[in-house]
């Protein structure tokens, strides 16, 4: 498995609006010329204190939204004193502007963007919703993301990451869990973000699509070969399944007692290391590797569970041997 966090995440201004323009329905007013602007930060700021002058604690690096408040603030000044209050506001490396409402914005404030060169946008929407959607937004954009080598397949609503080393059958694996009805995610590459609440979520990229290898055969499009029931865009990661090459002088695991975890982005997942030798059905393996882990999921551990059994069925035996010899008066 190959895993490497990339750089610090951001996005630009002009990747702000381009890919909420139609679900905000978001509308430039002013600082075209600041698009090239970068976002650091993936939380959001109302700057209504800073327009009133205490800006010692100003979070200006946030994409800043201006509802109601701090509209129905700014008209209450004077032109000069709203001048005055958006010229400190403004003298700050501010990313972009969001007015929500459909508030008119004065003059002035346009005057200051251009001045200054941050950008303005405007939409219908309430300040609740603007920051919900924005927020869910920006959680996506810069949640911490690794690469992993590797196919990511939806079987029977569990996401199974298949792993191992290049050429032992991952692709393989994964077509033909898609032929039994299962989902593909993504092959090869997977790119993983952690989300709140340690969730790991698994997706492909848009060059790779849902295209995977096959050596002998090539290039197939799983969408096109099995339809839309074949595939889906992303899922949450909860078990990685790796193949190994089968060694007879390895010690494999029996019974399933002792829980194995591997560390993906912080947040630990169940893992499986599923030896692999010629004639081995491992797609259905998989198959019961994603039910079991649906039982866990609902409280039920079959090894414990078969632990239990054997240890009720020993101790049952072992009182009868107790009783008997206490009897025993010879």
């Amino acid at each position: 498995m190959s895993e490497d966090e990339g750089e610090k995440q951001n996005l630009s201004v002009e990747t702000l609006f381009l890919e909420n323009k139609k679900r905000l329905k978001l509308e430039l007013i002013s600082g075209k010329g600041s698009f090239q602007k970068r976002i650091f930060e993936k939380d959001i700021n109302r700057p209504g204190l800073a327009l009133t002058g205490f800006v010692e604690l100003f979070t200006f690096k946030r994409i800043q939204v201006c509802g109601n408040t701090e509209v129905a603030y700014l008209k209450s000044l004077s032109p000069a004193k709203r001048k005055k209050a958006l010229s400190k506001v403004f003298a700050f490396d501010i990313p972009c502007f969001i007015i929500t409402n459909s508030n008119e914005v004065s003059s002035e404030f346009i005057e200051m963007s251009e001045k200054y060169k941050i950008s303005v946008f405007k939409t219908p929407f309430a300040t609740t919703k603007v920051v919900q959607l924005l927020g869910d937004y920006l959680d996506e954009k810069f949640a911490p993301r690794t690469f992993i080598h590797g196919s990511l397949v939806d079987v029977y609503g569990i996401g199974v990451l298949i792993t191992g080393r290049s050429g032992i059958g991952k692709s393989e694996v994964a077509l033909d869990l898609v032929a039994k009805g299962h989902r593909l995610v993504t092959d090869d590459v997977v790119t993983v973000t952690r989300r709140t609440g340690g969730i790991l979520i698994g997706m492909g990229n848009e060059t790779l699509e849902h295209n995977m290898e096959i050596r002998g055969v090539g290039v197939i499009d799983v969408r096109a070969v099995f339809g839309i029931r074949g595939i889906r865009g992303q899922k949450r990661i909860e078990v990685q399944v790796e193949l190994v090459d089968w060694d007879s002088s390895e010690k494999y695991e029996r019974l399933g007692l002792k829980d194995t975890t591997t560390n993906i982005l912080g947040e630990k997942i169940p893992l499986i290391r599923l030896p692999v030798y010629p004639g081995k059905n491992i797609s259905v393996i998989v198959e019961v590797i994603a039910l079991n882990q649906l039982l866990k999921i609902y409280g039920y551990h079959a090894a414990k569970e078969f632990e239990k059994r054997v240890s009720q069925k020993m101790n049952a035996k072992l009182k009868l041997i107790k009783d008997y010899l206490g009897s025993d008066f010879e």
